[in-house]
Parts: C-alpha cells; sequence; structure tokens
C-alpha cells in the first residue's frame, strides 16, 4: 500500500471527480487455500451462521449496530457507493460523483433501478434516505457524519451535498451500512419498511432467529445475487456454529475459534478465510463514573495485561497487537511508530499512586457476544493485573441481550468494531463527544478540535500529523482498552466459492458475501 493520499498519477481535483479512492488495506489468505477461479453460477440456498442477532433488531438503518443486522440489510438495500474488495470506491446506486472544492458534492442517482415494489429509485429517494439520520430528532448512530453538513438538495437526477468545510473524505461515508437508499413518501422514508432495491427479497424475518430471503429477479446488478434464496441464522454460541457448518446445517460462519481451526482442516470440513484488516477488539471503560473518570486509573489498567498473550491465546495469532489505537494498520495515517505499551506491573502501580490509589478493584462485564473469546481474554487480562495490585472481578454475562443489556449499559465491558477504511469515520462514530456511539462516554477538546481540522486540511504531511496526534491521544488519554486487531476468520463449506479477492473492510466480504459469492 502506497503512503501517498491519492493513486500514482492523480491529483487531488482527479480524486474528487473520478470517485476512485485509494486500497484501504490488504489481503491475507490462509496458505494453500484454493480460491475459487470458477466463473460464478445461479442457484441453490446459502444459509449462513453468524455469531450476532438479538429478538430488538429492526428494519430501521440507523440502529442497525452488528453483523447480523448488517448483513440482512446487504442482502436486501443498495447504496450511494460501495466499497469494492480492494478497497475503492464504486458506483452504487450513485452512478458517479464528484467535487470541485471538496465542500459541495454532486451524486448523480442511477436510472432504470427500481425497489422490489416497483417503485423506481429516485435522487429523492436518496435525499429522504439521508435526511433520516439528521436533525435534532434523529437517533441515528450515523448522525455524527452529518454534523457538517449544511444543506442536501435534489438537482434533476441530481443529489447535492454541501458541507462547511472542505472533506476529501466525505464519499467513504456514504459506503455506510446504516445509509442505505429506502424508498420514500412525502419526504420521508419508513423505517420499518422489508422494501429496498438489493438483490434479495425479505420473505421471513425473525429478529434475533432467522431471515429469509429470495433473489430479486429484476435486480439491476445481473453479475451479482448469484443464490436463489438467502438464509440468515444467529448462533450466538461459537461451538453450536462449529457444529453447524460440520453437520451441514449452514454453508458458512463467521467469527471461528481458531482453536478450531486444525479440526476443520484436518477433517477437510471446509475452507478457512483469515483476513486482515482494522477490526479490534476493545474494552471501554465509562469515562463518566469512578474511577475511569481519572486518566491514570485507565492508563494503570492498559499496562496491567500481556498484550501478546491475548494474540496468542484468544486469536491463535489471527491478528496482532495493538496500542489501544483503534486505526489500523491498513489505514494510510496509522501511526506505527507511537510509543509501544508493554505489560508493565510497576509501571502500572506508578499510575495507580498518580491516581492517589494502592490498589484498584473493577469489574469487567463480558460474553463472547461481544467476540468469540471475550471471557477468556478478560480472564487473561485479570491474572496478569493481579500483580500491579489490581483486582479485576469478571461478570459472566448471557450472550443473549448483551447488546441491549450490557454494551453502554455496563461501565467496564467488552465490545468489538470492525475499523473503517478512512480516520475520520472511525474517530466520528466512536470517540467524537456526543458521538450516538461514544461507548466510553469519552471527550477531549483538543482531538474534536484536531478532527475539523483534519478533514479539510489538504496539505498531505500536515493531515498526517494531525491523524497521528489523534491516535496518541486516543491510546494515551482515551477511554477504551484496545489490546488487539483481529483477522476476520470465517469457515466455509466447500460447496461454496468467492472471488479471487474478499474484502478486507468488514467481516463476511463486506457483508457482501450474499451477492458476491456462489455455490461451485
Amino acid at each position: 500500500m502506497t503512503n501517498s493520499m491519492f493513486p500514482r498519477g492523480m491529483t487531488r481535483r482527479g480524486l474528487l471527480k473520478s470517485g476512485m479512492a485509494m486500497t484501504a488495506a490488504g489481503l491475507i489468505l490462509p496458505a494453500g487455500m484454493a480460491m475459487a477461479q470458477a466463473e460464478p453460477k445461479k442457484g441453490g440456498v446459502f444459509r449462513i451462521g453468524i455469531g450476532h442477532g438479538s429478538s430488538t433488531d429492526g428494519y430501521d438503518p440507523g440502529l442497525w449496530d452488528q453483523l447480523y443486522v448488517q448483513t440482512f440489510a446487504a442482502a436486501r438495500h443498495n447504496y450511494l457507493i460501495e466499497i469494492a474488495p480492494d478497497g475503492n470506491l464504486v458506483p452504487e446506486i450513485a452512478e458517479s460523483w464528484e467535487s470541485a472544492d471538496g465542500m459541495t458534492w454532486v451524486f448523480n442517482i442511477r436510472q432504470g433501478v427500481s425497489f422490489h415494489s416497483g417503485k423506481p429509485v429516485t435522487a429523492e429517494d436518496a435525499l429522504a434516505s439521508l435526511n433520516h439520520h439528521r436533525g435534532e430528532a434523529s437517533t441515528s448512530a450515523a448522525k455524527p457524519f452529518f454534523d457538517a453538513v449544511t444543506d442536501i438538495k435534489v438537482d434533476g437526477t441530481n443529489l447535492v451535498v454541501t458541507l462547511n468545510a472542505a472533506n476529501a473524505d466525505f464519499p467513504y461515508l456514504m459506503s455506510d451500512y446504516h445509509l442505505p437508499v429506502m424508498a420514500s413518501a412525502d419526504g420521508k422514508i419508513d423505517p420499518t419498511s422489508t422494501d429496498g432495491c438489493g438483490g434479495y427479497i425479505v420473505e421471513s424475518y425473525e429478529p434475533g432467529v432467522q431471515a429469509t430471503l429470495n433473489r430479486n429477479p429484476n435486480y439491476w446488478k445481473s453479475d451479482k445475487a448469484h443464490f436463489d434464496q438467502i438464509v440468515l441464522l444467529s448462533i450466538l454460541d461459537p461451538a453450536a456454529r462449529l457444529n453447524a457448518l460440520m453437520t451441514g446445517e449452514v454453508d458458512t460462519i463467521d467469527q471461528v475459534d481458531p482453536a478450531s481451526i486444525a479440526l476443520l482442516e484436518s477433517r477437510g470440513a471446509a475452507k478457512i478465510l483469515s483476513i486482515s484488516g482494522n477490526a479490534h477488539y476493545v474494552f471501554p471503560m465509562d469515562a463518566r463514573v469512578a474511577p475511569f473518570m481519572d486518566n491514570n486509573v485507565r492508563l494503570a489498567l492498559k499496562y496491567a495485561f500481556d498484550r501478546q498473550e491475548l494474540v496468542d491465546k484468544i486469536l491463535a495469532g489471527h491478528g496482532s497487537v495493538a496500542n489501544d489505537n483503534p486505526i489500523g494498520p491498513a489505514n494510510r495515517y496509522f501511526h506505527a511508530e507511537m510509543e509501544a505499551k508493554t505489560y508493565d506491573p510497576d509501571k502500572a502501580k506508578f499510575h495507580l499512586k498518580e491516581a492517589g490509589m494502592d490498589k484498584l478493584e473493577v469489574t469487567l462485564s463480558a460474553a463472547n457476544a461481544a467476540f468469540n473469546g471475550a471471557v477468556d481474554a478478560a480472564v487473561l487480562m485479570s491474572e496478569k493485573a493481579a500483580a500491579a495490585g489490581i483486582t479485576i472481578t469478571v461478570d459472566r454475562v448471557p450472550d443473549d441481550g448483551y447488546w441491549d443489556n450490557v454494551w453502554m449499559k455496563k461501565p467496564f465491558c467488552a465490545s468489538y468494531w470492525g475499523g473503517r477504511p478512512v480516520e475520520d469515520q472511525m474517530f466520528t462514530t466512536a470517540y467524537k463527544a456526543g458521538a450516538e456511539w461514544n461507548e466510553s462516554f469519552w471527550s477531549n477538546e483538543k482531538f474534536d478540535a484536531l478532527l475539523v481540522a483534519a478533514r479539510s486540511e489538504l496539505d498531505e504531511a500536515k493531515r498526517r500529523e494531525m491523524y497521528q496526534e489523534m491516535q496518541t491521544i486516543v491510546s494515551f488519554e482515551g477511554s477504551t482498552i484496545i489490546p488487539m486487531y483481529n483477522n476476520y476468520v470465517m469457515a466455509l463449506s466447500n460447496a461454496v466459492a468467492t472471488p479471487e479477492k474478499v474484502s478486507n473492510n468488514w467481516n463476511l466480504d463486506g457483508f457482501r458475501c450474499v451477492e458476491r459469492w456462489w455455490f461451485a
């Protein structure tokens, strides 16, 4: 991956006008794995066992929060812009986009596309879809993306978005999974509607259990959506997911326990995809409450465990050590030279002393619904922290209802992030003060000021410096422990074929396995 902001030979103006973008991340596949090269063919029922899902899941795009609803959305919806497997931005409902100054963006809406209901997709639908995430009344997790938006309007077949300052990365935001183009009426979308313009039409849906969708016979992408039917199953327990694959009840599972890979390979039961990107496992601490409001306490905890041990034992090597930095190695401004934190009980004790303490007792709530191995990771952290005078009591909470009852409810818990293709998107979603998904409720004025300034900084060196300073602030002053970058580890039955390159921007081929994969 080049360190240049733009592809070779392309200027900033060229990038803004073409809609192109550099590759977001690399691809790592297990040695010896043969990826299918045959031409895709239509047919079959594709069943996916997903380690997420909740009875409270719904159709409102602003509330989607985990892999099950994200994949369900990718099956039935299209977006203005898609991130291709190589990390480049490619047209979807927006046939093209351009900006002369990075402030006013013009998205030309593709003609001839229809919703499942038969209604043509229009620029007015795109306008209403974006406006759903704007305004004081919006509860959308994507609402922070629109803080810089001063106006959105329709001009013929174009959607025109005006910002208060230049942002060369704005098209990336339009690929966010919260922002599908949905059918509108009287200027608003219906957030309870099953209608979409994607490759599959909803037949039935029982939240937290199963969704069944059938191929859209009128899908405008003739080279995508190969299966006759998609069945998405919520299987929270890792052992149950593995068993479902091995007994032929499903064709693909996500979040494979690395410890089970040898078993699958020895039996020839499945192919393994292990793909690195910017995904990371985290332990947010509520910065509003004691003792986590004290940064010395947070630093004590960050030095009180062995990060490499977690990578070795929880990820079985399918990942790498993280330095409490949500910006991953695949991001273009990743701060690789930042001072690394290692297991150091004496330094942890020092920070406790700075906080006026000689010991610390905290409770860490965890379930494998947060990420596979979350409970074991919490136990390992607890064992190591004891040497620093820190007692971490691990509260093993139920998988079911974790995202409703624990996440952003308990002051110290386990969580995960898929990462984001650009720094601004990651920081705006999870670290900006007041953001809907700022899961640690952290606030830092200097960070927020840099976040705004970096978006419109046109000097490459200065922009890099700003984003790297922000990474340092989050790492050493933030309220989230980020011990490791995890690979996306999936298992596919031998009947499932994939393109040569599988996306690393999200799990399950950027959620798009439902339209990119097929049966060999």
